[in-house]
């Protein structure tokens, strides 16, 4: 099972931690894998963190947001700063028994589990 959490309102240019926790599994032994979807559009990949520690990042936010993972804590967080209005979206964490997509990272139907969402609305 995993759980989106910190999800909010913020203002543009603000920050944001959201937080994926999982039960039943370590994270550590997958790929976790942020996605999002704004109103009226599909799903798409954000970020990627594989069981070794490779790092996958959209190119809309690149530079702005981070993936990490505390394995202690068996959750998986996504930092966002200088958020803009256009990260509006319900952010869903996933996880892949796959250690390592590579370039593939992104594609939905790879991942096993997912999470219920978290939503970001970035507005003044």
């Amino acid at each position: 099972q995993l759980v989106e959490s910190g999800g909010a309102l913020v203002q543009p240019g603000g920050s944001l931690r959201l937080s994926c926790t999982a039960s039943g599994f370590s994270v550590g032994a997958y790929a976790i894998g942020w996605f999002r979807q704004a109103p009226g559009k599909e799903r798409e990949g954000v970020s990627c963190i594989s069981s070794s520690g490779f790092l996958k990042y959209a190119d809309s936010v690149k530079g702005r947001f981070t993936i990490s993972r505390d394995n202690a804590k068996n959750t998986v967080y996504l930092q966002m700063n200088n958020v803009r209005p256009e990260d509006t979206a319900v952010y869903y964490c996933a996880a892949d028994e796959y250690p390592y997509r590579g370039s593939n990272w992104y594609l939905q139907h790879l991942y096993d589990y997912w999470g219920q969402g978290t939503q970001v609305t970035v507005s003044s």
